[in-house]
């Protein structure tokens, strides 16, 4: 196993604060669009920050958290991958661009829960860790 990343951050003092790297699982830095199917229907997202407990999904409307949802990723070969996930958080970012314009993100922090492994296969589940915020 890879040691933690270590970062240093600013503090509003000035001093520098150590910043260590909690997350165990390796993160696949790549961008893809999904669908999320959630018991309103279905929508496209942007996901980002993948691994196999969870992600990052740039979406345009905020979804409630707890809520249970099906990611599919779609490959440009035609297969599929699904899995049940349950939004764990909300980020709103609001932001000035280079060009003066405001420009402003919002996406959801998702949970793995289990994987699809055929249409008429169980779920596959996820060995879940008791996390505690």
């Amino acid at each position: 196993m890879k040691p933690p990343c270590r970062l240093s951050a600013s503090t509003p003092s000035g001093r520098h604060a150590r910043v260590e790297e909690r997350r165990s699982n390796l993160r696949f830095d790549k961008v893809f669009t999904v669908y999320l199917s959630t018991r309103d229907g279905m929508t496209r997202g942007i996901g980002r920050n993948i691994s196999a407990r969870g992600m990052f999904v740039e979406t345009r409307e905020p979804m409630p958290l707890g809520e249970k949802l099906k990611v599919t990723f779609a490959g440009e070969d035609g297969t599929e991958m699904t899995c049940l996930c349950e939004v764990r958080y909300q980020v709103a970012l609001a932001y000035g661009r280079k060009d003066g314009r405001e420009g402003n993100s919002r996406g959801v922090g998702l949970r793995v829960v289990a994987y699809e492994t055929q249409d008429d296969a169980p779920l596959l589940l996820v060995d879940r860790e008791r996390v505690m915020h």
